[in-house]
């Protein structure tokens, strides 16, 4: 049975015809809302593939990682909207993945050497359960193409990107489901 929202009152993510941003609010019970895209170790000579689909009311990240040519990473990005984190202290997710530990990334317009910055913070699955994970806001890690960075702190009401990554350094099939994605 599909878990429902803390919150009745969450809307479902409305169509990001312009990047005007709104606050972080994500069901996938329709098809409007941001699109999704995913970015994998390939562009750099990696073997991993992935795929990012809306499907039965949630979202499914799944494809296989390969650590093969200095690969090991997948990611499942937003694109086309922008949201407003504001006031928020962290962002909740609900999600049933397969017992291998996630990356949420958020991105602003922030550059490290003309290169997007990412702000990570890890949460663990535990094989075929729904649970219920918080990412805090002040535990993101600025990040640039897997470096750890020092800056710049993340500006919350900038997101331009919400992610989804797993790099955990283990090959073979993975699967996360979202049934939905929210600031609190």
């Amino acid at each position: 049975m599909l878990p429902a929202s803390p919150d009745d009152s969450v809307p479902p993510a409305a169509a990001a015809s312009a990047p005007e941003r709104v606050p972080l609010a994500l069901r996938f019970d329709h098809d409007g809302g941001p699109a999704w895209v995913t970015v994998d170790d390939d562009v750099m000579g990696g073997r991993s593939a992935s795929t990012v689909r809306i499907d039965d009311r949630l979202l499914r990240f799944s494809g296989r990682l390969s650590l093969d040519d200095g690969g090991g990473f997948a990611s499942a990005r937003t694109r086309g909207a922008a949201f407003d984190l504001a006031g928020a202290r962290a962002v909740r997710l609900c999600v049933r993945g397969d017992g291998r530990r996630y990356s949420l990334r958020l991105s602003t317009g922030a550059r490290h050497r003309g290169v997007r910055v990412s702000y990570a913070g890890d949460f663990d699955t535990i094989g075929g359960l729904w649970t219920d994970v918080a990412v805090a806001l002040d535990a993101l890690v600025p990040t640039c193409r897997g470096k750890r960075l020092e800056g710049p702190p993340l500006d919350p009401a900038a997101v331009e990107e919400l992610g989804l990554l797993l790099g955990d350094r283990r090959a073979g099939a993975f699967a996360l489901d979202v049934a939905w994605i929210r600031a609190e």
